[in-house]
């Protein structure tokens, strides 16, 4: 395979206060959890302003925040949505079932309740991240 055919990792930003959060994110979508798509560069981030600098930074395909976070996911979901132009899409992790309407306050793209299935969230990671790839490709 020539260098040219090589495309960039996809950029994944996790963010959770929570260590084995991010490393259940990270292991659950792996290196590429779709043959169509490119390999994951997963970054997982604790803090907040951490999450939000690398996002101002841009190159961002997908961003995973847990809403049990402390200071929440949520607020930080309708923040960047609020705040960055063409924010990458957005999927949160929430506590429940039942707070899946608090994701959708915060605009985010797709919600994965707790407990997280690694299944699940693999697969809505995928959807956004395609469908991300998709409208870039008609810009």
């Amino acid at each position: 395979m020539d260098s040219d055919s090589i495309e960039r990792p996809l950029r994944v930003v996790v963010y959770s206060s929570n260590r084995d959060v991010r490393e259940l994110v990270g292991t659950s979508l792996g290196r590429r959890p779709a043959r169509d798509l490119p390999e994951l560069a997963v970054e997982d981030l604790a803090t907040e302003a951490a999450t939000i600098r690398r996002i101002d930074q841009g190159n961002v395909d997908l961003v995973i925040l847990d809403g049990e976070a402390e200071p929440g996911g949520m607020g930080l979901a309708r923040q960047l949505k609020d705040e960055i132009f063409r924010c990458p899409p957005v999927l949160i992790l929430t506590g429940r079932p039942q707070d899946a309407w608090l994701a959708t306050w915060s605009r985010a793209d797709a919600v994965v309740p707790r407990p997280i299935s690694p299944f699940e969230l693999a697969t809505a990671a995928v959807r956004l991240l395609r469908n991300r790839r998709a409208s870039a490709a008609t810009s």
